[in-house]
C-alpha cells in the first residue's frame, strides 16, 4: 500500500468538516481585512453602494452580471494585496527594495482593477 506524504497529516480534518473549516478560516479572514484594512472597508462600502446601484442601470443581464464580477474583482483584489502587505511588514518594517516592489505590485494590481471597474461603468451608462 502507498504511503501518504508526511504533509498530508498536517493539513487537517477531510471531507465535510474540512469545508466547514475553510468557511471559518474565510470568514475570519473577511473580518480581520474589515477591522485592519481602511483601504478594504472603502472598497466595501463602495462596492456595497454600487452592487445595489446596478440594478438601477438600463442594461441587459449580461452587463449587469459583468459589473458585479468587477466589484467582486476588485475586492478579490484587495485582500490580496492586503495578504501581500501583511507578510512583507510581519517578515521586517526596515526598507528593503523587493519588500517595496511587493508592496508596490500589489497596489498596482488594486489600480489597474479599479480602472477596469470605472471603464466598465462608464461604458454601461453611456450605452
Amino acid at each position: 500500500m502507498m504511503q501518504e506524504p508526511a504533509t498530508n497529516a498536517l493539513k487537517g480534518k477531510r471531507g465535510l468538516q474540512r469545508i466547514i473549516n475553510a468557511a471559518g478560516y474565510s470568514k475570519d479572514g473577511l473580518i480581520a481585512a474589515y477591522r485592519h484594512e481602511a483601504a478594504f472597508r472603502q472598497l466595501v462600502w463602495l462596492h456595497a453602494v454600487l452592487l445595489v446601484a446596478v440594478w438601477f442601470v438600463d442594461a441587459e443581464p449580461a452587463v449587469r452580471m459583468i459589473l458585479v464580477a468587477a466589484s467582486f474583482g476588485s475586492l478579490i483584489v484587495e485582500l490580496f494585496n492586503s495578504g501581500i502587505e501583511a507578510v512583507v511588514d510581519d517578515i521586517s518594517l526596515e526598507i528593503r527594495p523587493l519588500a517595496k516592489r511587493a508592496k508596490d505590485v500589489g497596489s498596482a494590481a488594486q489600480m489597474l482593477a479599479l480602472t477596469m471597474l470605472a471603464i466598465l461603468w462608464t461604458m454601461a451608462l453611456c450605452a
